[in-house]
């Protein structure tokens, strides 16, 4: 019996839809700045002049071979220690004493393990930019699927607003902190906010030019601030005679080391974003070394030098920091140079912009993640959205910075620990050139049919939450092996049980999957 003619127009109309689906996804690789300034009618001409001017019209859209820069490679060093010699990074390493009672000694060392295994996860992360010329949160439809990415990119629109709210409350702190009683808070936060968002506006090449060369004037002041610190005496016992010992000692450790581990893996999400543009033949060896010494020595040297602040016995020192926090008692430090010490704190919370442009820029290609819709909208709208909403929770939480901190970076470290140990799984594993799947289909990033459908992904993200939770020690909540792990208060395990479980149940899963479903 011969088919009807309905059949084979129907065949037909679908066929020519799925060419003309692929040929869009083409040409909005090839020309964003076309595609994006066709779909919005009589604004089109408007987004031509942003484009044409200089703001970036790529989203989260593959960055083709033939369009990679063969140069700046050393920005994967010179970006991350921009981001890291900061303001920002200080305080983390206060959290030691003021948190955990640790002596400085314990805490330096905590700092330097858990830091090192922090930067290798995210330096990890960042070799995978090259391969695959996507940005981190697309890459992970490819182990999790379009569910399970857009889970992620949701997590980590929650995470880059958290680390901005952090940002500009520390910087406009530091503003206020200058003459104080002359400019508000509220202010300060708005200027911090501002300054971030016109380089992530503009986009990707702005942010590499600014990242490339703010890290010298944030080094240069941190040497400052070590030798003022030591010229108003430095105690490295002061804490010895408070600090806990035994299990409650352990789950001290355990607990700054959570916040150390996740103020590097805080990275990991947005680690491939700022080097999708390097060609794919660039060594994955060089790209990880590169990013793993710009993670490590300036976060390492900066949250040290938090540590030992925290150790300075003079009162009015002392005083300072009750008043003003962080931004207050790195203002007493500055205040033996006078008038040129304030030039220097103003200096010092600008450099808030360097750590804070990632975020910014980032939120903006999470938001585009979360699928068709959100993608179609110009990466740089995204941006001013995240922008107003950072700075709106950091004028309302701005009286509560060090809770925000402590509690935000302890269930970061939880989240970012799955993510990365699933990805790595599916790198190593799966993708490997003699592997089950053999590598990465690059062009099916946004085809939900071709990607794997996410259940083996999903399912070992939900054993990682369950790990956090049974492992977790924070003020609010006490897992049940967090509990029997320290002593009055519990150890802090969650971001290695997350990391655990997630890493134990993906591979018979993801197995089963590939078996059953093929993809």
């Amino acid at each position: 019996m011969s088919a009807s003619p309905d059949y084979y127009t129907e065949d037909k109309e679908n066929a020519l839809s799925s060419i003309e689906d692929g040929l869009e996804v083409l040409h909005a690789e090839a020309a964003p700045d076309r595609v994006i300034a066709s779909r919005f009618g009589v604004l089109g001409p408007l987004l031509s002049r942003l484009f044409a001017i200089g703001v970036e019209a790529r989203g989260i859209e593959r960055v083709p071979e033939d369009q990679r820069e063969s140069k700046n490679a050393w920005n994967n060093l010179l970006m991350w220690w921009s981001v890291n010699a900061v303001l920002t990074t200080i305080p983390i390493g206060g959290l030691a004493q003021s948190a955990f009672t640790l002596s400085f000694g314990h805490a330096v060392a905590t700092i330097f393990c858990f830091g090192a295994l922090g930067g290798i996860a995210t330096a990890f992360i960042a070799t995978l930019g090259p391969i695959t010329g996507l940005r981190t949160m697309v890459i992970t439809r490819f182990s999790s699927g379009y569910v399970g990415g857009t889970i992620y990119s949701v997590l980590n629109i929650l995470t880059q607003l958290g680390f901005s709210t952090t940002a500009v409350i520390l910087g406009g702190q530091t503003l206020a902190n200058i003459n104080p009683g002359t400019l508000p808070l509220v202010v300060g936060i708005i200027i911090i906010g501002v300054c971030c968002l016109i380089p992530c506006f503009i986009g990707y090449d702005m942010v590499h030019v600014y990242e490339r060369y703010a890290w010298i004037i944030a080094s240069v002041i941190m040497l400052f601030l070590w030798g003022l610190g030591g010229k108003a005496g430095y105690d490295i016992n002061a804490q010895k005679s408070i600090e806990d010992t035994g299990r409650a000692l352990s789950a001290d450790i355990l607990g700054f080391g959570g916040i150390v581990f996740g103020s590097f893996t805080g990275w990991a999400p947005v680690a491939a974003d700022y080097n999708c543009r390097l060609p794919a033949d660039t060594p994955p060896m060089r790209v990880f070394l590169l990013t793993f010494f710009g993670l490590f020595i300036p976060i390492c040297f900066v949250q040290i030098l938090g540590a030992a602040l925290m150790t300075i016995t003079d009162p009015a020192y002392v005083l300072a920091y009750a008043d003003g926090s962080t931004g207050g008692l790195i203002a007493q430090v500055l205040s033996p140079w006078g008038h040129f010490g304030q030039f220097i704190l103003v200096l010092l919370a600008l450099t808030v912009v360097a750590n804070n442009i990632p975020n910014t820029y980032s939120t903006g290609l999470s938001i585009q993640a979360l699928g068709r819709p959100f993608a179609i909208i110009p990466r740089f709208f995204w941006v001013f959205m995240a922008f107003v909403a950072y700075t709106v929770a950091g004028v309302v939480g701005r009286e509560h910075f060090n809770a925000i901190l402590s509690n935000f970076l302890s269930i970061l470290s939880y989240w970012t620990a799955f993510f990365i140990v699933i990805v790595a799984e599916e790198h190593f594993i799966f993708r490997r050139k003699n592997g089950p799947l053999g590598g990465y289909n690059l062009d099916d990033y946004d085809t939900p049919s071709k990607l794997p459908p996410g259940i083996a992904g999903v399912l070992a993200m939900g054993f990682g939450i369950a790990g956090a939770v049974v492992g977790m020690s924070e003020v609010w909540y006490t897992g049940p092996l967090g509990k029997m792990a320290g002593a009055a208060y519990g150890a802090d395990l969650g971001f290695e049980l997350a990391a655990a479980f997630s890493a134990v149940t993906y591979l018979p899963l993801r197995a089963l999957e590939i078996k059953l479903i093929g993809r």
